[in-house]
Order: C-alpha cells, then structure tokens, then sequence
C-alpha cells in the first residue's frame, strides 16, 4: 500500500464530485513528469489526501489502476496549456471531512515529507509549483489524520465504487454524443463510427480482412472473436482512425478483456507480453501460463503505428 497526496486546486471540484483523478501524460514543453508519472503508479488499495486552497479537504482510496483517457470537459477552460491526452484514476473519496491545514503544524511535518517531489515546500509549508500526485510515507498520513483524531485504521470501511471501466464508458458517450454537432461528419460515417466503439459495423468488417484469428487462441469462429481497436477508440482523433482496419485485432473474449485493460501487448514480430500485475495464478486460470501465439507473424507496418500507441499509453508494464 502506498500513500498519496494531490495538490489540484485547479480541478479539486470536478476530481471530488466525479469520483477519479486527471492529469496530462506530460508538461508543456513535452517533457516527463514524476508527478504525472504517479498516476500510473498509484494501485487499488493506495490511500490518498486531497489538498487545495491550503488545506487537506477529503481523503480517498484508489479504486483502480489509471487509464488513457482525453482531459475531462467538465474542466472546461481549466488547465488551458495542458496536454489533451492523460492519465485518469478512479479515487473513490470519504465523505468524512478533514479541514487540517499542513502549514499550521509545519514544524512537526517538514522533517517527514519527501526530500524530493514533496507537494509542499518544507521551510514556507506552501504547494510546490508543478506539484501534482506526489507520493508521501504512512508517518505524514498519520500526522495529518492525527490532528482529527483519527488513524489510517478509521478507513478500512472502503467505499465500493466500480472499476475504471465506468469512466472509460463515461468518457466515451460524451464523444459519442458530440457526434451529433459535428458538421464534418454525414450520417453514414457518424453510423459507422459509434458502431466501431462496440466493435462492430464496418471496422469488424475491415480487421477482419488483416487479422481473421486470434493471435493468441487460434480462434477463427467468428461468434467467438471480439473486434478491438490497439489505440482506443476514445483516443483516436479521427474517424479514419477509429475505422481503420490495420487499428484492430481479432481476438477471443478473455483475450479482448486482458489486451483492452492493457494487462497484455504484443511486440511488433507478434511475441506475447504480460503485464506484471497478472498474477501467475490468474494467469493460470485463464489458460494462459506459458502460452505460445497461436499466429506468430510480424505485425503489417500500418499496424505498428496503433500498436506502439498501445505499448506506450495502454499496457500495464
């Protein structure tokens, strides 16, 4: 278990009231971040404080491993110079009020927080600049609950939110339903378009014609195979990109579920990569413990593009 603090002044409203956190993949400059980098870090289970306005308000707990997703519209003009692809991870927090402001006990607090990437500057006891999800030890969780007289222990009733699936589908009626006022699109390929979320229409068609089998089981009964974009179809940024054959791969329904949570990737001659959070003994469960591709062949170099994407923002590592 780790224990988490986040400083979104900006967005704590919306990240509060929408149950997750949200962060660009990288700064400004294109540059990586240790703070946005914690989003992909952060597992279930992690504990974290929400800090704004120079107070922590509200404690949550990860309910999931982040996610791709596009930056939430409820942000509007927030965050104007940040990024429109990031990271976003679903927190389900208390409802129990904390109120402890970190600069009043400061003396107590500087000597334990974190001697780089701390959300707070240890001599003023205000937010670091650029700070986001910064990683912080049980001894600050504890001081902070301290001051309210309670401990870490007081949480372990969790709350029972759903996995980041619902965010993901969230995510995507909202596109969904700006199809409606996009002047670029005619009626049959806005059809087409919301037909391929589901993997069906005219991109199950068009995968089927580049990969007819399922890499992985060797199925070719069409009722058993799952059509499934390699760039999701919420990150893509065109039609042509959410329809293009080469963006998908045929695969058996465990397969589909393991690849689209990014627990599994391919690498571009076909070779099978786990995510290391797939315990050896699901693995086993699902039939996959030291399984061979059933189809191993180089991935065609109009795939490759989708399926970095894939490597790099989806899988698990």
């Amino acid at each position: 278990m780790k224990f988490w603090w986040v400083n979104h002044k900006q967005t704590q409203r919306q990240e509060l009231a929408g149950g997750y956190l949200w962060s660009p993949k990288v700064e400004k400059n294109g540059s990586r971040s240790k703070f946005y980098d914690n989003m992909r870090v952060a597992a279930p289970g992690d504990f974290v404080f929400s800090y704004a306005s120079t107070k922590i308000a509200r404690i949550g707990v990860v309910t999931d491993f982040a996610v791709i997703a596009p930056k939430p519209t409820e942000f509007r003009n927030v965050g104007t110079n940040w990024g429109a692809e990031g990271w976003i991870l679903p927190v389900s927090w208390f409802d129990r009020a904390i109120g402890v402001k970190p600069k009043a006990i400061l003396s107590s607090l500087a000597s334990i927080l974190p001697k780089s990437h701390s959300p707070l500057q240890s001599a003023t006891g205000k937010g670091n600049q650029k700070a986001y999800l910064a990683e912080v030890s049980r001894e600050v969780f504890a001081m902070i609950l301290g001051e309210i007289n309670a401990t870490i222990g007081d949480f372990d009733q969790r709350p029972t939110d759903g996995p980041s699936q619902n965010f993901v589908d969230k995510v995507e009626d909202l596109i969904e339903q700006s199809f409606a006022s996009d002047p670029n699109l005619n009626d049959t390929v806005r059809s087409q378009v919301i037909q391929a979320r589901r993997g069906q229409g005219i991109f199950r068609s068009r995968v089927l014609e580049c990969e007819p089998i399922c890499r992985v089981t060797g199925i070719s009964d069409l009722g058993l195979l799952v059509a499934s974009h390699m760039k999701p179809w919420r990150m893509c940024t065109s039609a042509h990109e959410r329809l293009a054959g080469r963006n998908g791969l045929m695969l058996a329904p465990h397969v589909d579920f393991l690849f689209d949570d990014g627990l599994l990737t391919f690498d571009e001659t076909g070779e099978l990569r786990f995510s290391s959070r797939l315990s050896q003994e699901n693995l086993a469960r699902l039939g996959l413990k030291g399984v061979q591709p059933a189809i191993l062949q180089p991935f065609h170099r109009d795939s490759v593009v989708y399926l970095r994407y894939h490597q790099i923002n989806v899988f698990k590592s």
